[in-house]
């Protein structure tokens, strides 16, 4: 994954600005730290990291973490690392257009408002969250190449929704790939994220049947003693270059501008989603040198191997004694460094999986990757080009499905989202 580095901001409601009794703020306890990322492209993508990892906080704090629903852009973008994600691909059902679209995103839309807040839903309520605060619930949803011809809305479809170039190591599954929608669930409790999927699955009724569906996790608010980046399933330190918010080039790199087009993208975003597998038993029998190699980072504290702190800025003509550089010239993090690609730019936001031991008893696991950015043409392709000519960390990974959804600016109170598409 491209390298950039960023802590996002959480959303907090007052009852998680409350000290627990005899404690601490929640806000107090938990900052923004940054994260490594791994790009895993198509020869070697993003493993990447977004948010910022929650930090060290009492376990009985974690539900009453609150996301808005309302505002500029859509929840689930630039909140926290979430320990629960479902990843879910939803296609129109034949005969279905624009009216019966309006309506499903007008029932999500409630849904999701309520659900965030930690309300039930308003009928039918299946009670697997009762008990639970919203858990930093967030539920974002996005639109695919295909929904457009699918609704009579092909003039509304934005040029960067285009399909992706094929890349040299993609083994694509294409039933699970793509769709008409997309929807993000994270949450910080695994209930709350379940009760959650089951809620927008019920309220797609007869307009809409999941595509595919895939389900990850990150590591648990408070799990850790200190502040600190998470890992991923390789045991890298992962997101320590992600852009952050205080950047002054953030929004334009993540968000479609309000002048931008179409119209009714305006503060929306873009999110690549890819299902990358690693390949974990021969990863694992690498030397920790090797690894660190592979990766241009050290495994125990993220730091360069050129040296420093896991902050520090890469040395990239640091050599060796023989003459060869410390950072080696395909390491991972040397390849996706914005400034050795025109400052092409993601937002790194992923789910950990694992969907058990394959017949021949190798693990299937890896990264549900999603990025976001306010061009896919300007942000995730030329990095992902990069990787497949010659990241070292191609060989122990593989991109196994994608997507690109075009993910629309925030609903005001009393608006759906994608309202201005639907009935513009």
């Amino acid at each position: 994954m491209p390298e950039q580095s960023q802590s996002v901001p959480e959303v907090r409601t007052a009852a998680a600005e409350a000290p627990p009794a005899g404690g601490v703020s929640r806000r107090a306890l938990l900052g923004t730290a940054g994260a490594t990322g791994l790009v895993l492209g198509a020869a070697g993508a993003g493993v990447g990291y977004a948010a910022a990892p929650a930090q060290a906080t009492p376990l009985s704090s974690v539900g009453s973490d609150r996301a808005m629903f309302h505002g500029k852009h859509q929840p689930g973008i630039t909140e926290g690392l979430q320990a629960r994600g479902h990843l879910v691909a939803f296609d129109l059902a034949a005969g279905a257009g624009r009216t019966e679209a309006a309506a499903l995103l007008r029932r999500w839309s409630t849904t999701a408002g309520r659900l965030m807040a930690g309300e039930p839903m308003t009928q039918d309520d299946t009670d697997v969250a009762r008990d639970a605060g919203p858990s930093a619930l967030t539920i974002t949803f996005g639109f695919g190449n295909s929904f457009f011809s699918r609704t009579g809305l092909e003039k509304q479809r934005p040029s960067a929704l285009d399909p992706l170039p094929d890349f040299s190591s993609d083994h694509l599954d294409k039933t699970r790939s793509n769709g008409d929608l997309w929807v993000q669930i994270g949450a910080d409790d695994a209930l709350v994220a379940f009760h959650a999927l089951r809620a927008i699955q019920k309220d797609a009724g007869s307009a809409a049947k999941v595509r595919w569906q895939m389900n990850g996790f990150n590591r648990t608010p408070g799990a850790t003693a200190h502040p600190m980046t998470a890992r991923n399933l390789m045991g890298q330190l992962d997101g320590t270059r992600n852009p952050k918010p205080t950047e002054s080039d953030f929004d334009q790199r993540i968000f479609v501008p309000s002048s931008g087009e179409p119209g009714w993208m305006a503060n929306g975003s873009y999110a690549v989603v890819r299902r990358i597998r690693m390949l974990l038993d021969d990863w694992e029998k690498l030397s920790l040198t090797a690894q660190e190699n592979v990766i241009g980072r050290k495994k125990s504290n993220g730091a360069p191997l050129s040296g420093g702190t896991e902050t520090t800025a890469m040395d990239l003509e640091k050599a060796r004694a023989d003459g060869e550089y410390v950072v080696p010239i395909n390491a991972h993090a040397r390849i996706t460094r914005p400034d050795q690609n025109g400052g092409a730019a993601i937002l790194r936001r992923p789910f950990s999986y694992h969907d058990g031991i394959d017949a021949d008893g190798t693990p299937d696991a890896g990264l549900l990757f999603v990025c976001w950015q306010a061009d896919p043409l300007r942000g995730f392709v030329p990095l992902q080009r990069k990787l497949d000519r010659g990241d070292a960390l191609s060989q122990y990974i593989r991109h196994e499905a994608s997507g690109l959804f075009a993910v629309p600016g925030g609903a005001a109170a009393g608006e759906y989202v994608g309202q201005r598409l639907l009935e513009g």
